[in-house]
């Protein structure tokens, strides 16, 4: 087989990199390792920048996510059982919008089929070939058949764990990894959400955060260990922890309980591969970076990203040459660093890291009512919570 570009990984980013070339009529061809009830069904992310909700929108892929999407113009930040909301569309002009990363997929794949462009699932013992020539490869099993894939580009979308940025020399990539001393232990609760905005709450106990997926379905947080067994975290006892974490001085918490359908612990950890282009292989969203979830912004770096390498391949195969492409990885870091500093910013302010640490809990408590009490650094907040501005 031969094509333009070949995609492996059909998340957000590599779905929507072949959604966009396809609008370019650049052909390509999607390989996606797992299933597509599986793909369809993991539950990740769930806040959209504005300016991913108007990529998706000129993209024409957002009919569902406007007729079903929760568009929210501010946030809460609860701390020592005070309650204070930062006004993002006061502040900025801008606003976000919840909606599952799941339901994005379930967008693209749906719009892909219906174009009748290639995207296999399933791609077994998928691998990468003479990336470091003007004619790499791709080699995968399809119902015990091996393929080959020839290319111009080759699209490494398939996340952390994917194939892609390994098969980079060692030599030719630098790695920035932290890794946090505290996870959250989340739930997916038939009830309905505690806010019609989100919460985050910092309390004696660790961290909260109540937000949703609908109007019926809230997806809860609380600060646990990276090791934590599920099995010691009883649904009563996550309900009590939400109670305890999110109450306000003299009123109830706001939360709703139900019946919780998905209960999991979710790891943080920051994390760069720079650059994230080794010659023909370009990589995208969580191949390339990870940011701990406190910021919102896994899924909005991923849509970023393939701005700006749908951009350049569109210039490449005009025939316009390779300076776009030869710039993607430096835009595409510049951007990156700066959410890695905001995501771990609000990280660091709202989660225990020590146990009864007095000074931290004062700190912490000292930036949380500078943060809500001037225009200045609500504004810093906001500008970054609701995405930077694009530079392609």
């Amino acid at each position: 087989m031969r094509t333009q570009v070949g995609i492996i990984g059909a998340g957000p980013a590599g779905l929507l990199l072949a959604h966009l070339l396809g609008q370019a009529g650049i052909d390509c061809v999607v390989l996606e390792a797992r299933d597509r009830d599986y793909v369809q069904g993991r539950i990740r992310a769930g806040l959209l920048e504005q300016g991913s909700v108007d990529t998706l929108t000129q993209a024409g892929v957002a009919g569902r996510l406007h007729r079903e999407g929760l568009a929210h113009d501010g946030l809460e930040l609860r701390f020592e059982g005070e309650n204070h909301r930062i006004d993002l569309a006061g502040l900025t002009g801008k606003r976000v919008t919840i909606y599952g990363q799941q339901e994005v997929v379930k967008d693209l794949i749906a719009q892909r089929l219906a174009d009748g462009l290639p995207l296999v699932f399933e791609a077994g013992d998928v691998a990468v070939h003479d990336i470091a020539t003007t004619r790499p490869a791709i080699t995968w099993t399809e119902g015990g058949v091996g393929r080959r894939l020839e290319c111009d580009i080759i699209a490494g979308c398939d996340g952390f764990h994917g194939i892609c940025r390994p098969a980079i020399p060692e030599s030719a990539i630098a790695f920035f990894d932290r890794i946090y001393p505290f996870a959250w232990m989340g739930i997916l609760a038939e009830a309905p959400p505690a806010s019609h905005e989100l919460i985050y709450a910092r309390h004696a106990d660790g961290f909260a955060l109540a937000t949703m997926r609908s109007e019926q379905l809230s997806r809860m947080y609380v600060q646990c260990t990276p090791d934590e067994d599920v099995a010691r975290w009883s649904d009563a006892r996550i309900w009590d922890a939400l109670h305890t974490r999110l109450q306000r001085h003299g009123l109830p918490s706001q939360v709703h309980e139900g019946r919780i359908i998905q209960k999991g612990v979710t790891a943080m950890r920051s994390f760069v591969a720079e650059p994230m282009r080794f010659g023909r292989l370009f990589l995208a969203g969580d191949a390339a970076h990870i940011v701990p979830p406190t910021g919102a912004k896994g899924m909005n770096l991923a849509i970023a990203d393939v701005r700006i390498l749908a951009a350049a391949l569109r210039e490449f195969f005009a025939g316009r040459g390779e300076a776009l492409m030869d710039s993607y990885s430096a835009i595409c870091l510049e951007r990156i660093w700066k959410v890695q500093r905001f995501s771990w910013w609000m990280t660091q302010m709202l989660h225990q890291t020590a146990q009864g640490d007095r000074f931290e809990h004062k700190v912490q408590t000292a930036e949380l009512r500078y943060v809500c009490g001037s225009d200045a650094a609500g504004r810093t907040l906001a500008e970054n919570y609701v995405g930077l501005p694009y530079a392609v």
